[in-house]
């Protein structure tokens, strides 16, 4: 990709040049809008991740075996890390990355029955699927796999950012995601392996699938003709949403729990 320092036209707007997929390379030559809109962003994601971990350490000791236990755990920790990861980033652009960790109470949820949507809550810029709480192994299972299958398509798209570094970062995170995926889908296999365990699991996945669908943004949004200028976006959240809602109907088919 051309390095803004030695491609750039000077007399090409940066839009232009972020939209044709031009990037960036280093705080120093990140204009104020752009700054602004990619600190958002990268916010965002260590929020979601935090919140995420925390979320899944509380059913950890409800994992029924040491295998599921291991792979709960494996999840909080890796999570937490993947935020550290895009933390030291926003380091970079001056963000107070000592108090990040508790500035928010990650754990902290809303009633089971809110209805919030896509809202973000005050400066907690976690996706609004993870303000809800996780009630039992089973339920926590469904809604990693729904959100585990979510979260590869979004830093899918994440990973062509036009911030090289924060791009970096994405793709290295994105396979031990994947892993995660995977092991909601395992974990609900064994779920599915008897009938009370399909019942349980379809209620769950009933109760989950459209609050993770909620996280996809809305179809014709501006703010992603915004991002999508800035090379921050690029594909719109309705085809991001329609692959995620493809990829769960094929896997949910396969464990009959459609």
């Amino acid at each position: 990709m051309p390095d803004e320092t030695s491609d750039t036209p000077e007399t090409m707007p940066i839009e232009d040049y972020l939209a044709q997929g031009g990037m960036l390379t280093s705080p120093d030559n990140v204009p104020p809008r752009y700054r602004g809109e990619l600190l958002r962003l990268m916010a965002s994601f260590v929020d979601s991740e935090l919140a995420g971990s925390a979320g899944f350490a509380d059913v950890i000791n409800e994992a029924p075996g040491i295998k599921e236990r291991i792979a709960a755990a494996r999840i909080v920790l890796e999570k937490a890390d993947h935020a550290g990861r895009v933390l030291e980033i926003m380091g970079s652009f001056g963000a107070d990355t000592a108090r990040y960790a508790v500035h928010h109470p990650w754990s902290a949820r809303l009633p089971r029955d809110a209805d919030i949507a896509a809202e973000r809550r005050g400066g907690d810029m976690r996706l609004s699927v993870l303000h809800y709480p996780l009630e039992g192994w089973i339920d926590a299972v469904a809604m990693n796999a729904l959100m585990g299958r979510a979260v590869v398509i979004q830093l899918g798209e994440l990973a062509r950012v036009s911030y090289q570094p924060l791009a970096e970062v994405f793709r290295a995170i994105l396979p031990r995601e994947a892993h995660h995926a995977g092991l909601g889908l395992e974990g609900l296999k064994r779920i599915a392996g008897t009938e009370e365990g399909r019942r349980a699991a379809r209620e769950a996945i009933a109760y989950w699938r459209p609050r993770v669908a909620s996280s996809f943004g809305l179809a014709g949004s501006a703010r992603y003709e915004k991002l999508a200028r800035l090379g921050l976006r690029h594909t719109p959240n309705e085809a991001l949403l329609a692959e995620w809602q493809a990829a769960v109907d094929a896997e949910l088919a396969a464990l009959t729990l459609n």
